[in-house]
């Protein structure tokens, strides 16, 4: 069984915390609380998407390199082929963080829950 790690935990703790303060905003929805609420709960989301998955995916190419540098070291005359494959891999890794970002750019500049909202509480 691995062990919980301290930064998975205070994560969630974040997380959890940030909720509770997006839902404790004030009342007042004229002067735009809650759509403010919902910015600043979308750029948390934002930075936690694109550190997660840039994390996840330096983890992976730490592996990749690993992988690609033991396999060399028994086997030499393999080593361009390697190269080749680590190299596409590493390219199909590095995707994974541009999609993260371009999703956290969609919730931070074209949030479609925005105008939702808006339309909700009679603000827009």
């Amino acid at each position: 069984m691995k062990k919980i790690s301290l930064v998975s935990v205070l994560s969630v703790l974040m997380v959890l915390g940030c909720a509770g303060l997006a839902l404790a905003a004030d009342g007042d929805v004229e002067k735009g609380g809650h759509v403010g609420m919902l910015m600043a709960a979308s750029l948390l989301a934002a930075g936690l998407a694109v550190g997660i998955a840039a994390s996840g995916c330096g983890v992976g190419m730490g592996h990749t390199a690993r992988g690609c540098l033991e396999g060399t070291a028994r086997n030499p005359e393999l080593a361009g082929k390697l190269t080749v494959t680590m190299f596409i891999g590493l390219a199909l890794i590095e995707s994974l963080t541009i999609y993260a970002l371009v999703i956290a750019l969609i919730a931070l500049y074209a949030n479609p829950m925005l105008p939702q909202l808006m339309g909700i509480f009679g603000l827009g």
